[in-house]
């Protein structure tokens, strides 16, 4: 049998010689503190070092699939090609979001009903030049108003407009001419809309892992056909969607007025849970919320960015859930038609505030829902004092006190107890 010699491990040159081999093991005292990696552990180090920078590539192309597939998603609409408002404070930001109650294809599974599709929520999102405020103004569906003259949205012609309910407009027009509606009543440029539909809706609160409420009394719509247990839980999906539509059963006192507040109250949970729970620090949960949201949303052109909505993320996370509210406008009772309502006088004064990017203040903040305030759904109204952004108190269009009396707790307790609230 052949003698193979041992192979000893290759080192640096020693001193004195001229080959980088030892003479054996009993040289070892000669030889440098550190071992040198053998050929193969530089093969081991080298495959996973390229096995990182692919790693690292496809990482870097999935999110760059994914920031194009997300911002692919979002269907956009232009503007109104007509004369609109100018900005009078230009780094101040006025959103009007819609949700659309069509019915076509997905949107119409388990939702029974007809409809020509309607923006049953209608609300001005405005956001503080020094981002140091936001609230939101909802808008009443029922509402009579004076519509502007639009290019109907199937393409036949013209509609003359006139004297009408509010949520007929987006039926008519779509969201663009809803924009111009609001736009000719109030004064106020819209930057941007938002058109959120059933679907849309539903994947959100999936994606977050659902919203707690609280149902004072059990449901039983057999108009909208919505069943609701009475008690405090976690909703997602079509019973999440089910509480923010039924007008029918609870809070039918007030119709359309009640819905709005529990969409508020709804709404003001949804934004505490995606900023302070941690949603947006959980790579896979902010993801399954931004497809949610991203597959289901119309927008004008600019505001199909994902930059743009990370920015409006940010903006409410920066401004403080305290510091974030939900009001209606000021209504009152159409005379021909108790069925219906109008905007009051006092309304002027809230759009001369928003143009003017200034705080709601005492005169109109009176029960006024808060993100800040609660986690449920309720009857809890904000906890921010009222001000301006430097902190003072600010009252009505033109700073001087409100004279509307404060609401005791009995009638907030009452209009919640009507509005199908827990108290």
């Amino acid at each position: 049998m052949p003698f193979h010699a041992p192979q000893w491990e290759a080192t640096k040159p020693i001193a004195g010689t001229t080959r980088g081999v030892s003479e054996g093991p009993n040289v070892s005292e000669a030889a440098p503190r550190h071992r040198v990696r053998s050929p193969r552990s530089r093969i081991i180090l080298k495959r996973v070092g390229i096995g990182f920078a692919v790693f690292l590539m496809a990482l870097t192309l999935f999110a760059v699939y994914e920031y194009k597939k997300l911002q692919g998603n979002i269907d956009t609409v232009e503007f109104d090609p007509d004369p609109r408002p100018a900005a009078v404070a230009p780094k101040a930001i006025n959103i009007l979001v819609m949700g659309s109650d069509t019915r076509d294809g997905a949107n119409g599974k388990g939702i029974g009903g007809d409809t020509p599709g309607l923006s049953d929520t209608t609300m001005i999102l405005h956001l503080s030049a020094n981002r140091k405020f936001a609230y939101g103004v909802s808008l009443p569906r029922d509402a009579m108003v004076m519509r502007p003259s639009c290019r109907r949205k199937d393409g036949n012609g013209k509609d003359p407009g006139g004297l009408t309910m509010f949520n007929t407009a987006y039926a008519v027009g779509g969201p663009a001419y809803t924009v111009k509606t609001v736009e000719r009543l109030t004064g106020i440029r819209m930057d941007h809309f938002v058109v959120v539909d059933f679907v849309g809706f539903k994947a959100m609160v999936n994606a977050i892992h659902g919203v707690k409420i609280c149902v004072p009394t059990e449901v039983n719509d057999t108009v909208g056909n919505i069943n609701l247990p009475a008690g405090t839980y976690t909703v997602t999906g079509q019973q999440a969607l089910d509480y923010v539509r039924v007008r029918h059963d609870i809070g039918a006192p007030t119709g359309d007025i009640g819905r709005m507040k529990r969409q508020q109250s709804f709404i003001a949970a949804m934004i505490k849970k995606v900023i302070s729970a941690g949603t947006l620090t959980n790579p896979i949960r902010t993801l399954n919320f931004l497809e949610a949201a991203t597959e289901s949303l119309t927008t004008d052109p600019e505001f199909a960015n994902l930059k743009q909505l990370a920015s409006l993320g940010n903006s409410l996370k920066n401004i403080g859930l305290d510091n974030v509210q939900f009001i209606t406008v000021p209504f009152q009772e159409y005379a021909p038609d108790p069925n219906r309502v109008e905007w009051s006088s006092d309304a002027t004064a809230l759009w001369s505030l928003i143009k003017r990017d200034k705080n709601i203040g005492a005169r109109f903040n009176d029960g006024a829902v808060s993100p800040g305030s609660g986690t449920t759904p309720s009857a809890n109204a904000s906890s921010t004092p009222s001000g301006n952004a430097s902190g003072t108190p600010s009252g009505n269009a033109s700073n001087t006190p409100s004279s509307k009396p404060t609401k005791s707790q009995a009638e907030k307790d009452a209009e919640a107890e009507a509005a199908g609230l827990c108290t």
